[in-house]
């Protein structure tokens, strides 16, 4: 009979622990939260201390019975669940459930935490046991009430003056603030041209480029050269003045170290896991807790990373002896610095006891463990590895040279700037990656060729470059993470469910990986911006996750916080109820009036966006898509498909606006009701298997995924999710194979017939195949 119940969060971490504590204990798992508030009204209570009413969660109603019956045989409750807040909650609602059934009558209970899936953290943190954070606990429970108080009576407002089914919440609504506010400064932004020159010379027979920064004396700035003319009478004032060559008027030289990044917390993690392997925060996530839970190494499995939710850069002491010692080993002594590096806590409320983003082994090299892991699992784990690695080597030394070239005259100067990387240190292993190409571009330096004083230089030729000044980039999931943690908005373990809201609801879309805003996101922020300005308030949100920190710390009480925000909340949700219409909400007045009725127009948002229409519908029904030129028209005209007639009627086809964008159909609708995409799916040049007739072609679903699907359709319904290619199967000899990626194996060459299991690796570009849509 098992003395001891071990109460983890994961199954996948039950057989490894089990294993590591011995027979004499168990381990189950409780699969995430066990219960959560009622999802109705009432839920939580602010006029009773805001009592919170809990349910158990269906899908774990049956994990919380099998944790019930192991209670009854054994003295000591383990609750080890995730070393963080949510984990903490998880822990005191199994046990609150336990109590409330009387299960835990002479019961030791004890709460153990561990950063990491080996045999001795698990061992040390049994052998070190704690108890309930209680501080931990009431500041979950006071984030959960807000976003339900939040959720349950903001939403309902959205309903009533905007559409039913859309809904806010306290912490995604900044980040949509943040999206909507860029997208609207790249609409409001100005393009401005200017004109830069930039010298080609050589000096002893190696090319290098030099930029203008004085002209006739005066030093230059971004817009001292606005046009063409301009710039081109300047190149040749230049050339005249230099003669075929420029001189060397000054040199300066001096070091420079560059310093490693610290290790990974979550977010660092996710920006760099996004901007090096294109990951999304959600996918990070996921593999790094498939990483942290442990992977099967062949008869053994450890958990290959400490715990991915923690905002502290520390490394503990042992972790630190371990990396020096590889560093020494794989890279030399000369790359380990004198003491190990220390970096600073950036957070708050980051634990000291808690650990940076590590392996549990740093002598466990990724090349050793790839065979193990799935393509994704080496992408991070290589990515971990190096980091920690690097953080941990001497700095990077870098010799920079700037040169000042006189053109005819001192008044006339070039600047050319260059590096070299003498000792690359921390280089050798990792470099941290940056968010767009502009930064990329400065941190690039080229080298230079050795130049003395008073020496003249060849210039072969002067180039005048047209610019445009560029509005700033939209938010990747890299720069929005960055930008979140910035502020203050959020925590890491949130960034994922943040982004994921948005992109659920339709509030955001996300295109060559950068965030827009859609129409009904702009509506909703524009109505939260205007009507509960503080609440989406970058500091106020700010400093509320501070006041919940600090409940967590146990610096401050979570009910009298949970008033100071309820009070004015909900006094505010009954003004707006009141005060402000639908159409308030919908509509924006442009300056222009309807060609039918002379009425005001209107930006208004319907079923598939926003569009102009006219204030006087339902009696006037002129309306027109937003950006379109044709005010003076009577009605909107769709676009007509020029050359082509409708292959049922032949009546003419048209370009029509739907729930999922634009497509082609007829204009004799709803008599004919023919339609077909916009963009024309492209052919694979794989003939069908089935009938033999049509041939594959590669569509996109209204969900946006790819599919393959005869074009024979609907005569012929073979339809694929993978890539064909023009191989038959060497096994069952079907005219085609298929490219087939997992997690697991990667990307293979498989046959599409279920019977047939025929599978081989795939060497080539998986983004080859086919081509674009």
């Amino acid at each position: 009979m098992s003395k001891s119940l071990v109460i983890v969060e994961s199954p996948a971490k039950c057989k490894t622990i089990e294993k590591y504590l011995g027979k004499d204990f168990q381990v189950l798992a409780s699969y995430g939260h066990v219960r959560d508030l009622i999802p109705k009204e009432g839920a939580v209570d602010p006029e009773n201390g805001f009592a919170m009413k809990y349910q158990v969660i269906d899908r774990n109603q049956r994990h919380l019975q099998e944790i019930g019956k192991a209670i009854k045989n054994v003295d000591t409750l383990y609750l080890a669940t995730d070393p963080d807040r949510e984990g903490e909650a998880i822990s005191w609602h199994v046990f609150e459930h336990l109590k409330e059934k009387k299960l835990l009558k002479d019961k030791e209970v004890l709460r153990v935490v561990f950063h990491e899936i080996t045999k001795k953290a698990v061992t040390e943190a049994i052998a070190h046991p704690t108890e309930l954070s209680n501080n931990l606990v009431n500041a979950q429970q006071a984030r959960r009430a807000l976003d339900y108080l939040v959720g349950f009576n903001l939403s309902p407002l959205l309903w009533k003056k905007i559409r039913r089914g859309l809904s806010a919440g306290r912490v995604q609504s900044p980040a949509l603030r943040m999206i909507v506010e860029r997208e609207m400064e790249i609409e409001a932004f100005k393009t401005r041209e200017y004109w830069s020159h930039t010298a080609e010379a050589s000096a002893q027979g190696l090319p290098f480029k030099a930029k203008l920064t004085y002209f006739n004396g005066e030093k230059l700035n971004q817009f001292s050269f606005t046009d063409e003319v301009q710039a081109n009478q300047v190149k040749q004032s230049l050339l005249d003045a230099a003669d075929g060559q420029l001189i060397v008027a000054k040199t300066e030289k001096k070091q420079r170290n560059k310093h490693p990044a610290p290790p990974f917390i979550t977010s660092t993690l996710q920006q760099e896991a996004a901007r090096k392997l294109g990951f999304t925060t959600k996918r990070t996530m996921m593999v790094a807790q498939q990483l942290y839970e442990g992977i099967d190494l062949g008869g053994e499995t450890v958990g290959l990373i400490s715990y991915m939710r923690t905002d502290s850069v520390n490394l503990a002491e042992e972790a630190l002896a371990d990396i020096r010692a590889l560093i020494a080993e794989k890279y030399g002594a000369d790359d380990v610095p004198k003491e190990p590096r220390r970096f600073k806590t950036k957070s708050k409320n980051a634990q000291e006891a808690h650990e940076a983003i590590r392996p549990t082994s740093v002598q466990r090299l990724p090349e050793q463990v790839k065979n193990r892991l799935s393509a994704e699992q080496f992408k991070l784990y290589d990515l971990i590895w190096k980091r920690t690695v690097a953080c941990q080597m001497i700095h990077a030394t870098l010799n920079q040279v700037a040169v000042d070239l006189n053109c005819g005259s001192e008044k006339n100067v070039f600047r050319a700037t260059g590096s070299v990387v003498t000792n690359p240190g921390f280089m050798k292993v990792y470099l941290e990656g940056v968010d767009d190409s502009k930064e990329a571009a400065d941190d690039q330096d080229s080298l230079l060729p050795p130049m003395e004083e008073g020496r003249p230089v060849v210039l072969n030729d002067i180039a005048a470059t047209q610019h445009f000044t560029e509005p700033p980039p939209r938010y990747s999931e890299a720069s929005l993470v960055k930008a979140l943690e910035e502020h203050g908005i959020g925590r890491p373990s949130t960034y994922a469910t943040i982004i994921s809201t948005l992109q659920n609801r339709e509030y955001v879309t996300i295109d060559n990986k950068r965030f827009y805003p859609t129409d009904v996101g702009r509506i909703v922020n524009k109505f939260l911006t205007e009507h509960f300005t503080k609440y989406v308030d970058y500091s106020f949100t700010a400093n509320l996750e501070d006041d919940l920190d600090a409940v967590s710390r146990g610096e401050k009480d979570w009910i009298p916080l949970m008033n100071d925000f309820w009070r004015p909340f909900t006094q505010l949700i009954n003004e707006k109820e009141e005060s402000v219409q639908r159409k308030d909400v919908t509509q924006e007045s442009i300056d222009e009036q309807c060609p039918d009725c002379g009425s005001p127009l209107s930006i208004r948002l319907g079923r598939n966006g926003r569009f102009i229409g006219c204030t006087n519908y339902p009696t006037c029904s002129y309306t027109r898509n937003l950006g379109d030129d044709n005010a003076g028209a009577t009605s909107a005209e769709p676009e007509v498909v020029e050359g082509r007639v409708c292959p049922k009627c032949e009546s003419t086809l048209v370009i029509k606006t739907g729930k999922y964008g634009k497509f082609v159909g007829c204009s004799a609708y709803p008599k004919c009701k023919h339609i077909e995409p916009l963009e024309k799916p492209s052919d694979t040049g794989v003939e069908c298997p089935q009938c033999k007739k049509g041939a594959i072609l590669k569509r996109k679903a209204r969900s946006g995924k790819i599919f393959y699907s005869c074009s024979e359709y609907p005569k012929c319904d073979y339809a694929l999710w993978d890539a064909p290619i023009k191989e038959s199967c060497p096994d069952c000899n079907w005219p085609i194979l298929t490219l087939k990626t997992t997690k697991r194996r990667g990307t293979e060459k498989v046959c599409p017939q279920k019977e047939c299991k025929y599978a081989t690796p795939y060497e080539g570009d998986p983004g080859d195949v086919n081509g674009p849509v």
